[in-house]
């Protein structure tokens, strides 16, 4: 069964500052069809203008991951983490027991957008985890790269859940697939450009589940990033 979610369906946050597009329902968006899927329960496409960003604030038993498409976003939480995300920088904060942090856009002249998710731990209460790695693009051209799963295996970080999350450059022309066994279910989301997933057309800020099905079938339409996410 495949599970489409066109990006001009999903939900929409406009404050000045911030121009967010919600996969699933998030903050005052609520859509009762699309509240999760699997693990998955935020994708959120966010849009941050210079010189502003999302002051401190808490967050509890969830795994974060922010992957930042263009910019610069500095993160500083109550861990006593302080750090600066770029184009192929991957953040893993695991909220655990309690965290706060704080997101600002470090340019005071460009816009800064990134992708952050949050899937649903195993266990909750666990000690709260920051960690971030850089991804160079000759790791993830034309290829799956994991950027995080349950091992924190070959240069992946760790989280606390059944899930695996990967990204890929394509090119016009190319092709990838993904196998999923019995059992495991998948979401593929277009970051940029536009692509073919199982004899479906999907561009920026396409979304599309996959369950009961043995596996993903892409090809590149245009220059286009991809983030591909398996789910128990």
């Amino acid at each position: 069964m495949l599970l489409h979610r066109p990006a001009a369906a999903r939900g929409h946050t406009s404050i000045g500052w911030l121009d967010s597009r919600h996969t699933f329902s998030f903050g005052e968006y609520h859509d009762a069809n699309w509240q999760s899927f699997r693990s998955l329960r935020v994708i959120n496409d966010d849009i941050v203008a210079a010189g502003q960003g999302f002051g401190t604030h808490g967050h509890r038993d969830m795994e974060i991951l922010t992957w930042v498409l263009e910019g610069a976003l500095e993160h500083r939480d109550s861990l006593g983490r302080h750090g600066i995300l770029r184009p192929g920088d991957i953040q893993r904060m695991s909220a655990g027991r309690g965290v706060t942090h704080s997101e600002f856009n470090q340019s005071s002249t460009a816009p800064c957008r990134f992708l952050q998710v949050w899937l649903v731990p195993h266990t909750h209460g666990i000690v709260p985890r920051y960690d971030q790695t850089f991804v160079p693009v000759s790791e993830r051209q034309g290829r799956w790269r994991v950027l995080a799963d349950g091992t924190g295996g070959d240069g992946s970080l760790e989280l606390a859940c059944d899930a695996t999350m990967a990204t890929a450059l394509v090119s016009r022309g190319n092709r990838l697939h993904a196998v999923l066994a019995a059992g495991r279910h998948g979401w593929l989301q277009v970051a940029k450009g536009k692509v073919t997933a199982n004899g479906l057309a999907l561009s920026q800020g396409d979304g599309l589940g996959l369950s009961d099905e043995t596996q993903l079938e892409l090809s590149a339409d245009d220059e286009a990033e991809v983030l591909w996410f398996e789910l128990g």
